[in-house]
């Protein structure tokens, strides 16, 4: 059996005798339109190629955070070139003249330290009771009462400065020097409150008094001793009949007795 050889004419043969016609080479008619479309297939609209418009706002890009600066449109009502510049050099700086008695002082002890050791938190006395407290005067009541506010302000100033600094103490001995106070200022209201309700008991009292007027007249007196318990008796005169009647004298039978007037 003569065996064949395959040469590259012979393939080239057959390659145009299986190769079908144009025609028939194309595509199904409903796959036109997607070989024929321009545009991509997207939902999304194209970007516009106009440019964005501009902000109006005259102060966009400058951040205080980003030390970007002001504005070249914007004018300061201060001059960069006038001002003060700090004096680095103590030995030139002038001193400041405080008075040492400035209500500020206040807020601290004697010292005028910034803060105050346990044992000098500590050293304090018990807080007033009430039944001390009701001898007292108006005055002395008030004075206490803003003395014990002087008090509260200044261990809460401490309280500040333990805080800023992280101190670590203090904190407990703060504690009780407060609560003394506190006891103070709840003693003081106490006291208060029971005068107001005396106050209270003796107006009302007053005002039913006869012989007391709270709002007498000018030059008047606003208590008269014996006003009102001096009354004229009201004197009825009787009648004849009644006079009569209060003479007559019933028979045994009769089962009426008159009575007198």
């Amino acid at each position: 059996m003569a065996s064949k050889h395959c040469t590259s004419r012979s393939l080239f043969g057959s390659l145009l005798q299986t190769t079908p016609h144009r025609s028939t080479a194309l595509p199904p008619p409903f796959l036109l339109p997607a070989f024929t479309q321009s545009t991509p297939f997207s939902t999304t609209s194209p970007v516009s190629s106009k440019p964005t418009k501009k902000w109006n706002n005259s102060t966009r890009g400058m951040s205080a955070i980003k030390r970007s600066g002001l504005n070249k449109r914007i004018k300061l009502s201060v001059d960069l070139a006038k001002l003060p510049r700090p004096v680095l050099d103590p030995s030139l700086r002038s001193e400041v003249q405080v008075d040492p008695n400035h209500g500020l002082y206040g807020f601290f002890n004697t010292t005028r330290d910034a803060l105050m050791s346990p044992e000098q938190l500590h050293a304090h006395g018990r807080g007033w009771t009430v039944q001390e407290l009701r001898v007292k005067s108006w005055d002395d009541l008030w004075r206490l009462w803003w003395v014990s506010a002087l008090e509260v302000n200044r261990i809460k100033t401490y309280e500040q400065e333990r805080e800023r600094v992280r101190a670590g103490y203090g904190a407990y001995e703060a504690e009780g020097r407060l609560k003394e106070v506190r006891l103070t200022q709840k003693a003081v209201r106490h006291v208060l409150t029971e005068r107001w309700y005396a106050w209270e008991a003796a107006r009302v009292a007053a005002v039913e008094d006869l012989e007391v007027d709270l709002f007498p007249p000018s030059g008047g007196r606003g208590f008269v001793p014996g006003r009102g318990a001096e009354e004229e008796d009201v004197k009825t005169e009787k009648l004849p009949f009644q006079e009569a009647l209060g003479s007559y004298q019933p028979s045994a039978g009769s089962g009426q007795q008159p009575t007198a007037p």
